[in-house]
């Protein structure tokens, strides 16, 4: 009968050890976030660390934002803008007037209006010939939309640098504000405007007399306004010959703004 060596035993049982070790090591995958980079792929949590840093959610680095529902006279009227990199990528009517005619001017204006927005980065925009009412409403919904947008941007970004917001200047140094209602001979006539650097950089109508003449008078006069207000940067600006009640209604809630605005 063969005697057992319990040195043998030993070294056999230490080999089988180690072998088990080596061939454990051989089959761990790397977890090493240097060579998983080395190799072109980012790990997990590097790219979630990533995401977070750019801002995949919220106005100020990109987003939706839906503006108010505006009343027109042939129905309501609400714009959604998309935002990217502090810029309007997107602009759509959520609620346009339908039924009958306002089917066909719907389908008209919208697609120009929302065209036009992404081209002027602003609710500056031209109104559709033939679409007074709707596009009035689009500028209006449009302007509360970026209004937001701006305003979640400078929210969400305390403590950066002023950035560009959509539709504007930049969210820390510009500020919008709206003059006091004007009441004229033909109706009420209110303006807003956005003031970057001590100086106007945008001027709208927010009410303007309606109905029968006055919509031609105000369709004529008022883009004159906005930009005349713009160049003069000031409210000591010409009247438009034709609407002058509009045109003086105009100067004082635009005067009354800039008086809010500090200028």
């Amino acid at each position: 009968m063969r005697k057992s060596h319990p040195v043998r035993r030993v070294v056999l049982a230490t080999a089988a050890t180690v072998s088990g070790v080596v061939l454990m090591l051989s089959l761990k995958p790397s977890s090493d976030p240097a060579s998983a980079q080395a190799g072109g792929t980012i790990p997990q949590q590097t790219a979630a660390a990533q995401e977070s840093a750019q801002g995949g959610t919220g106005a100020a680095a990109g987003g939706t934002v839906t503006g108010d529902v505006v009343q027109t006279q042939y129905g309501p009227v609400q714009v959604r803008i998309t935002v990217s990199g502090n810029k309007i990528m997107k602009s759509e009517a959520v609620q346009a007037p339908k039924g009958g005619e306002s089917d066909q001017k719907t389908a008209l204006s919208v697609p120009k209006l929302s065209q036009d927005v992404v081209a002027k980065q602003s609710a500056q925009i031209d109104t559709v010939s033939g679409a007074t009412y709707t596009s009035e409403g689009y500028k209006k919904s449009l302007q509360s939309a970026i209004d937001k947008a701006n305003e979640a941007a400078s929210q969400a970004q305390p403590s950066a640098q002023p950035s560009q917001p959509a539709g504007g200047g930049g969210a820390a140094a510009a500020k919008t504000v709206t003059g006091t209602v004007s009441q004229t001979q033909y109706g009420p006539v209110q303006v807003r405007i956005t003031v970057s650097g001590g100086k106007i950089t945008k001027a709208e109508a927010v009410q303007a007399p309606k109905g029968g003449t006055s919509d031609q008078k105000t369709e004529l006069s008022i883009p004159k306004l906005n930009q005349e207000a713009v160049a003069a940067g000031s409210a000591d600006i010409d009247s438009v010959s034709g609407a002058t009640y509009t045109s003086e209604g105009y100067k004082k809630s635009l005067q009354s703004a800039l008086d809010q605005a500090g200028g």
